[in-house]
């Protein structure tokens, strides 16, 4: 990435709201934290390969980065996702219940969530039935796009 998509990266995470983001492409790793008084930018470079001086020895190659820690996927299992990055709400309001819970039988089409992005409140319908297995957001908790947000048992 070159200086100009990281600022423009930064003014888009901050016109998001968002309180953290990372991104990694192609070995080059940025994580934002925090946006106003208190902004923090780390920008990592790719790791490079170690060669060896003056030995018949083979090159050093960086060690693989891991995998990010996601759910595994049960064979009987659906794991919905995020459509896009924002903020999730289990509930319509502080003082409402949540949509959905573990053990909650959902339809095709109920609302089992909201995303907040840019101010405006999307209301996340599933697009399965089932049984909701586990929800792996906590209320209020920045999403990013694609993240696994429930597991659910098909009917």
């Amino acid at each position: 990435m070159n200086n100009e998509e990281i600022k423009d990266l930064i003014k888009l995470v901050s016109k998001l709201g968002l309180s953290k983001v990372e991104v990694e492409r192609d070995g080059f790793k940025i994580n934002i934290e925090g946006f106003g008084m208190n902004q923090t930018t780390y920008v990592q470079a790719p790791p490079m390969a170690v060669f060896p001086t003056q030995s018949h020895e083979a090159p050093i190659a960086p060690a693989p980065q891991a995998a990010a820690a996601l759910p595994a996927e049960v064979d009987n299992t659906i794991i919905i996702k995020s459509s896009m990055i924002g903020t999730f709400y289990r509930s319509a309001g502080p003082d409402k219940d949540a949509f959905v819970q573990a053990g909650s039988e959902i339809q095709k089409g109920d609302k089992i969530c909201i995303i907040e992005a840019m101010k405006l409140f999307n209301e996340i319908e599933s697009e399965v039935s089932g049984k909701i297995v586990k929800v792996l957001v906590n209320d209020a908790s920045p999403v990013e796009f694609d993240q696994p947000l429930f597991v659910v048992e098909p009917a």
